[in-house]
Protein backbone atom coordinates (compact mmCIF):
# COMPACT_ATOMS: atom_id res chain seq x y z
CA UNK A 1 0.00 0.00 0.00
CA UNK A 2 3.00 2.66 0.95
CA UNK A 3 4.54 1.89 -2.55
CA UNK A 4 1.22 2.19 -4.26
CA UNK A 5 0.62 5.41 -2.62
CA UNK A 6 4.04 6.98 -3.53
CA UNK A 7 3.86 6.55 -6.88
CA UNK A 8 0.26 7.31 -6.76
CA UNK A 9 1.58 10.70 -5.40
CA UNK A 10 4.64 11.37 -7.92
CA UNK A 11 6.76 10.77 -4.54
CA UNK A 12 9.34 7.88 -6.42
CA UNK A 13 11.69 9.27 -9.16
CA UNK A 14 12.80 6.13 -11.32
CA UNK A 15 15.62 6.72 -13.42
CA UNK A 16 14.37 4.94 -16.43
CA UNK A 17 16.62 7.09 -18.72
CA UNK A 18 19.45 6.74 -17.13
CA UNK A 19 19.54 3.30 -16.70
CA UNK A 20 19.27 3.23 -20.78
CA UNK A 21 22.21 0.44 -21.10
CA UNK A 22 20.31 -1.82 -18.43
CA UNK A 23 16.77 -1.60 -20.32
CA UNK A 24 18.96 -2.14 -23.42
CA UNK A 25 21.25 -5.10 -22.06
CA UNK A 26 17.82 -6.48 -21.14
CA UNK A 27 16.12 -5.81 -24.18
CA UNK A 28 18.79 -7.11 -26.14
CA UNK A 29 18.82 -10.68 -24.29
CA UNK A 30 15.24 -10.99 -25.13
CA UNK A 31 15.34 -10.30 -28.58
CA UNK A 32 18.79 -12.75 -29.21
CA UNK A 33 16.29 -15.37 -27.32
CA UNK A 34 12.83 -14.83 -29.37
CA UNK A 35 15.08 -14.75 -32.70
CA UNK A 36 16.53 -18.14 -31.65
CA UNK A 37 13.21 -19.78 -30.90
CA UNK A 38 12.23 -18.86 -34.26
CA UNK A 39 15.17 -20.03 -35.71
CA UNK A 40 15.55 -23.20 -34.03
CA UNK A 41 11.97 -24.13 -33.53
CA UNK A 42 9.85 -21.94 -36.25
CA UNK A 43 6.18 -21.05 -35.48
CA UNK A 44 3.75 -23.63 -35.17
CA UNK A 45 1.54 -22.87 -37.85
CA UNK A 46 -2.27 -23.75 -37.46
CA UNK A 47 -3.94 -25.46 -40.91
CA UNK A 48 -5.24 -22.03 -41.84
CA UNK A 49 -1.90 -21.17 -43.16
CA UNK A 50 -0.16 -24.41 -44.07
CA UNK A 51 -3.00 -26.18 -44.84
CA UNK A 52 -4.53 -29.42 -43.35
CA UNK A 53 -7.65 -31.39 -42.47
CA UNK A 54 -10.20 -30.77 -39.78
CA UNK A 55 -12.21 -32.95 -37.90
CA UNK A 56 -14.83 -31.91 -34.99
CA UNK A 57 -17.09 -33.86 -33.33
CA UNK A 58 -19.15 -34.25 -29.73
CA UNK A 59 -18.01 -37.48 -27.16
CA UNK A 60 -18.62 -36.43 -23.82
CA UNK A 61 -16.75 -39.31 -22.53
CA UNK A 62 -13.71 -39.01 -24.13
CA UNK A 63 -10.60 -37.91 -23.01
CA UNK A 64 -7.40 -36.29 -25.28
CA UNK A 65 -5.00 -39.77 -24.71
CA UNK A 66 -8.00 -41.55 -26.24
CA UNK A 67 -8.88 -39.24 -29.10
CA UNK A 68 -5.47 -38.93 -30.16
CA UNK A 69 -4.55 -42.53 -30.02
CA UNK A 70 -7.82 -43.13 -32.57
CA UNK A 71 -6.14 -40.81 -34.92
CA UNK A 72 -2.91 -42.53 -34.52
CA UNK A 73 -4.31 -46.05 -35.36
CA UNK A 74 -5.99 -44.42 -38.39
CA UNK A 75 -2.69 -43.90 -39.80
CA UNK A 76 -2.82 -39.80 -38.60
CA UNK A 77 1.21 -38.60 -37.89
CA UNK A 78 0.90 -35.48 -35.42
CA UNK A 79 -2.69 -34.79 -34.39
CA UNK A 80 -3.53 -32.01 -32.21
CA UNK A 81 -6.61 -32.31 -30.11
CA UNK A 82 -7.81 -29.24 -29.19
CA UNK A 83 -11.34 -29.44 -26.57
CA UNK A 84 -14.18 -27.02 -25.67
CA UNK A 85 -16.55 -29.27 -23.53
CA UNK A 86 -17.60 -32.20 -25.33
CA UNK A 87 -16.65 -30.85 -28.46
CA UNK A 88 -13.83 -32.16 -30.07
CA UNK A 89 -11.80 -30.64 -32.81
CA UNK A 90 -8.98 -32.42 -34.46
CA UNK A 91 -6.50 -30.46 -36.92
CA UNK A 92 -4.47 -33.45 -38.76
CA UNK A 93 -1.53 -32.63 -41.80
CA UNK A 94 -3.75 -32.56 -45.72
CA UNK A 95 -5.59 -35.89 -46.09
CA UNK A 96 -6.85 -37.55 -49.12
CA UNK A 97 -10.33 -38.67 -49.74
CA UNK A 98 -9.82 -42.14 -48.95
CA UNK A 99 -7.92 -41.38 -45.53
CA UNK A 100 -10.85 -38.80 -44.52
CA UNK A 101 -13.13 -41.41 -44.71
CA UNK A 102 -11.39 -44.00 -43.13
CA UNK A 103 -10.80 -41.43 -40.15
CA UNK A 104 -13.86 -39.86 -40.17
CA UNK A 105 -15.58 -43.90 -39.64
CA UNK A 106 -13.09 -44.64 -36.71
CA UNK A 107 -14.48 -41.72 -35.06
CA UNK A 108 -17.72 -42.70 -35.36
CA UNK A 109 -16.44 -46.25 -34.54
CA UNK A 110 -14.57 -45.48 -31.44
CA UNK A 111 -17.07 -42.84 -29.70
CA UNK A 112 -20.44 -44.20 -31.04
CA UNK A 113 -20.97 -41.07 -33.12
CA UNK A 114 -23.09 -41.61 -36.22
CA UNK A 115 -20.71 -40.76 -39.15
CA UNK A 116 -22.85 -37.75 -40.14
CA UNK A 117 -22.22 -35.64 -37.02
CA UNK A 118 -18.11 -36.03 -37.22
CA UNK A 119 -17.85 -32.45 -39.09
CA UNK A 120 -14.75 -32.51 -41.98
CA UNK A 121 -12.94 -29.25 -43.30
CA UNK A 122 -10.25 -29.67 -46.02
CA UNK A 123 -7.76 -26.47 -46.08
CA UNK A 124 -5.63 -26.41 -49.17
CA UNK A 125 -1.86 -25.10 -48.47
CA UNK A 126 -2.77 -22.07 -50.74
CA UNK A 127 -5.38 -20.30 -48.99
CA UNK A 128 -3.24 -20.70 -46.09
CA UNK A 129 -0.60 -18.69 -48.11
CA UNK A 130 -3.17 -16.25 -49.23
CA UNK A 131 -3.92 -15.45 -45.38
CA UNK A 132 -0.44 -14.90 -44.76
CA UNK A 133 0.14 -12.82 -47.64
CA UNK A 134 -2.96 -10.29 -46.34
CA UNK A 135 -1.47 -10.55 -42.64
CA UNK A 136 1.69 -8.92 -44.04
CA UNK A 137 0.14 -6.27 -45.85
CA UNK A 138 -2.16 -5.58 -42.91
CA UNK A 139 0.81 -5.03 -40.95
CA UNK A 140 2.77 -2.89 -43.50
CA UNK A 141 -0.37 -0.75 -43.69
CA UNK A 142 -0.66 -0.42 -39.40
CA UNK A 143 3.32 0.49 -39.38
CA UNK A 144 3.10 3.10 -42.56
CA UNK A 145 -0.45 5.10 -40.51
CA UNK A 146 2.01 4.71 -37.16
CA UNK A 147 4.55 6.48 -39.04
CA UNK A 148 2.02 9.15 -39.92
CA UNK A 149 0.14 9.87 -37.59
CA UNK A 150 2.73 10.28 -34.61
CA UNK A 151 4.99 12.31 -37.61
CA UNK A 152 2.07 15.00 -37.59
CA UNK A 153 1.08 14.88 -34.32
CA UNK A 154 4.47 14.62 -32.58
CA UNK A 155 7.61 14.46 -34.68
CA UNK A 156 9.23 11.64 -36.72
CA UNK A 157 12.06 10.82 -33.95
CA UNK A 158 8.86 10.17 -31.62
CA UNK A 159 7.49 7.94 -34.99
CA UNK A 160 10.75 6.18 -34.98
CA UNK A 161 11.29 5.42 -31.24
CA UNK A 162 7.63 4.10 -31.02
CA UNK A 163 8.09 1.66 -34.28
CA UNK A 164 11.33 0.46 -32.95
CA UNK A 165 8.97 -0.27 -29.83
CA UNK A 166 6.51 -2.06 -31.54
CA UNK A 167 9.12 -4.41 -33.74
CA UNK A 168 10.80 -5.01 -30.09
CA UNK A 169 7.31 -6.38 -28.41
CA UNK A 170 6.03 -8.23 -31.73
CA UNK A 171 9.67 -10.29 -32.11
CA UNK A 172 9.78 -11.27 -28.19
CA UNK A 173 6.12 -12.58 -28.81
CA UNK A 174 6.58 -14.33 -32.07
CA UNK A 175 9.62 -15.65 -29.91
CA UNK A 176 7.27 -16.75 -26.66
CA UNK A 177 5.31 -18.46 -29.08
CA UNK A 178 8.32 -20.38 -31.03
CA UNK A 179 9.34 -21.64 -27.52
CA UNK A 180 6.32 -22.36 -26.14
CA UNK A 181 5.08 -24.33 -29.47
CA UNK A 182 1.50 -22.88 -29.21
CA UNK A 183 0.00 -22.71 -32.44
CA UNK A 184 -0.14 -19.72 -34.66
CA UNK A 185 -3.99 -19.22 -36.07
CA UNK A 186 -5.75 -16.47 -37.22
CA UNK A 187 -6.97 -15.56 -33.86
CA UNK A 188 -3.24 -15.48 -33.00
CA UNK A 189 -2.79 -12.26 -36.22
CA UNK A 190 -5.67 -10.31 -34.45
CA UNK A 191 -3.66 -10.67 -31.06
CA UNK A 192 -0.44 -9.34 -32.30
CA UNK A 193 -2.94 -6.43 -34.32
CA UNK A 194 -4.31 -5.82 -30.97
CA UNK A 195 -0.91 -5.53 -28.76
CA UNK A 196 0.44 -3.54 -31.61
CA UNK A 197 -2.60 -1.37 -30.66
CA UNK A 198 -1.65 -1.26 -27.16
CA UNK A 199 1.40 -0.71 -27.23
CA UNK A 200 0.87 2.55 -29.49
CA UNK A 201 -1.19 3.99 -26.91
CA UNK A 202 0.83 3.55 -24.07
CA UNK A 203 3.38 5.00 -26.07
CA UNK A 204 1.52 8.08 -26.93
CA UNK A 205 0.65 8.49 -23.29
CA UNK A 206 3.81 8.72 -22.69
CA UNK A 207 5.21 11.02 -25.92
CA UNK A 208 2.62 13.26 -25.49
CA UNK A 209 3.47 13.97 -21.72
CA UNK A 210 7.36 14.32 -22.86
CA UNK A 211 6.12 16.86 -26.05
CA UNK A 212 4.66 19.00 -23.07
CA UNK A 213 7.58 19.00 -20.33
CA UNK A 214 10.50 19.40 -22.64
CA UNK A 215 8.39 21.81 -24.78
CA UNK A 216 9.06 24.67 -22.16
CA UNK A 217 12.73 23.93 -21.85
CA UNK A 218 14.78 26.83 -22.78
CA UNK A 219 17.93 28.54 -23.32
CA UNK A 220 18.09 29.05 -19.24
CA UNK A 221 16.66 26.17 -18.36
CA UNK A 222 18.06 23.92 -15.45
CA UNK A 223 16.99 20.57 -16.68
CA UNK A 224 18.56 18.70 -19.72
CA UNK A 225 15.87 17.22 -22.36
CA UNK A 226 16.71 13.76 -20.52
CA UNK A 227 16.21 14.73 -17.01
CA UNK A 228 12.98 16.29 -18.29
CA UNK A 229 11.45 13.43 -20.19
CA UNK A 230 12.27 11.49 -17.23
CA UNK A 231 10.02 13.48 -15.02
CA UNK A 232 7.53 13.23 -16.99
CA UNK A 233 7.77 9.61 -17.34
CA UNK A 234 7.80 9.12 -13.65
CA UNK A 235 4.14 11.31 -14.02
CA UNK A 236 2.86 8.83 -16.37
CA UNK A 237 4.34 6.16 -14.70
CA UNK A 238 1.50 5.37 -12.50
CA UNK A 239 -1.18 5.88 -14.98
CA UNK A 240 0.91 2.92 -17.56
CA UNK A 241 1.08 0.74 -14.82
CA UNK A 242 -2.75 1.12 -13.76
CA UNK A 243 -4.11 0.94 -17.27
CA UNK A 244 -1.97 -2.15 -18.09
CA UNK A 245 -2.74 -4.33 -14.96
CA UNK A 246 -6.43 -3.76 -15.70
CA UNK A 247 -6.35 -4.71 -19.03
CA UNK A 248 -4.17 -8.07 -18.11
CA UNK A 249 -6.00 -9.49 -15.69
CA UNK A 250 -9.01 -10.51 -17.72
CA UNK A 251 -6.26 -11.58 -20.16
CA UNK A 252 -4.78 -13.71 -17.55
CA UNK A 253 -7.73 -15.34 -16.66
CA UNK A 254 -8.88 -16.34 -19.84
CA UNK A 255 -5.36 -17.76 -20.58
CA UNK A 256 -4.36 -19.41 -17.42
CA UNK A 257 -8.49 -20.29 -16.12
CA UNK A 258 -10.25 -20.64 -19.31
CA UNK A 259 -7.53 -22.76 -20.96
CA UNK A 260 -6.88 -25.35 -18.00
CA UNK A 261 -10.27 -25.15 -15.90
CA UNK A 262 -12.21 -24.43 -18.71
CA UNK A 263 -10.97 -26.71 -21.55
CA UNK A 264 -11.32 -23.28 -23.89
CA UNK A 265 -8.40 -24.59 -26.04
CA UNK A 266 -9.54 -22.19 -28.92
CA UNK A 267 -9.38 -18.88 -26.74
CA UNK A 268 -5.80 -19.49 -26.05
CA UNK A 269 -4.38 -18.38 -29.28
CA UNK A 270 -5.79 -15.23 -28.38
CA UNK A 271 -4.84 -14.55 -25.13
CA UNK A 272 -1.57 -15.84 -25.24
CA UNK A 273 -0.44 -12.96 -27.56
CA UNK A 274 -2.49 -10.39 -25.57
CA UNK A 275 -0.90 -11.51 -22.40
CA UNK A 276 2.56 -11.49 -23.32
CA UNK A 277 2.39 -8.44 -25.88
CA UNK A 278 0.86 -6.22 -22.85
CA UNK A 279 3.04 -6.72 -20.43
CA UNK A 280 6.64 -6.42 -23.27
CA UNK A 281 4.03 -2.99 -24.58
CA UNK A 282 4.11 -2.09 -21.45
CA UNK A 283 8.05 -2.25 -20.44
CA UNK A 284 9.34 -1.22 -23.84
CA UNK A 285 7.18 2.42 -24.21
CA UNK A 286 8.74 2.53 -20.97
CA UNK A 287 12.53 1.52 -20.89
CA UNK A 288 13.14 1.32 -24.65
CA UNK A 289 10.90 3.91 -26.46
CA UNK A 290 11.22 6.87 -24.49
CA UNK A 291 15.27 6.14 -23.52
CA UNK A 292 15.41 5.94 -27.21
CA UNK A 293 13.61 9.13 -27.88
CA UNK A 294 16.25 10.85 -25.44
CA UNK A 295 19.17 8.96 -27.42
CA UNK A 296 18.06 10.73 -30.58
CA UNK A 297 16.95 14.13 -28.94
CA UNK A 298 20.11 14.93 -26.78
CA UNK A 299 21.75 14.93 -30.22
CA UNK A 300 20.47 18.34 -31.65
CA UNK A 301 22.36 21.29 -30.56
CA UNK A 302 19.95 23.20 -28.49
CA UNK A 303 19.61 20.27 -26.62
CA UNK A 304 23.37 19.40 -26.77
CA UNK A 305 24.29 23.13 -25.47
CA UNK A 306 21.58 23.39 -22.69
CA UNK A 307 23.68 20.14 -21.24
CA UNK A 308 26.84 22.21 -21.75
CA UNK A 309 25.89 25.02 -20.04
CA UNK A 310 24.46 23.00 -16.73
CA UNK A 311 27.71 21.05 -17.07
CA UNK A 312 30.05 24.09 -16.69
CA UNK A 313 27.56 25.86 -14.30
CA UNK A 314 27.51 22.77 -11.54
CA UNK A 315 31.40 22.37 -12.48
CA UNK A 316 31.07 18.57 -13.17
CA UNK A 317 30.28 16.47 -16.40
CA UNK A 318 27.51 14.60 -17.86
CA UNK A 319 24.09 13.93 -16.02
CA UNK A 320 24.99 14.07 -12.37
CA UNK A 321 25.64 17.73 -12.71
CA UNK A 322 22.72 18.34 -14.34
CA UNK A 323 20.72 16.21 -11.90
CA UNK A 324 22.17 18.53 -8.98
CA UNK A 325 21.11 21.22 -10.53
CA UNK A 326 17.71 19.94 -10.89
CA UNK A 327 17.54 19.19 -7.46
CA UNK A 328 18.60 22.29 -6.31
CA UNK A 329 15.57 24.15 -7.81
CA UNK A 330 13.39 21.63 -6.17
Amino acid sequence: MGLGRRLYRGEIDVDFVGRWKLWYSLSGFLLIVSLAGLLINGLNLGVEFKGGSVFAFKAQTATIQQVRTSFLDEGVHQPIVQTAGDRWRVTTESLDTAAVTKVQNGIAKDFGVPVKDVDIQSIGASWGGEVSKKAWIGLGVFMLAIILYLSMAFEPKMALAAIVALIHDLVITAGVYAWSGFEVTPATLLGFLTILGYSLYDAVVVFDMIKEVTGKLGTTSKQTYSMAANNALNHTLIRSLNTSLVAILPVAAILFIGTTLLGAGTLKDLSLALFVGMIVGTYSSLCVATPLLVTLKEREPRYQAIARRLASTTGTKGGKGAKSAATAKG
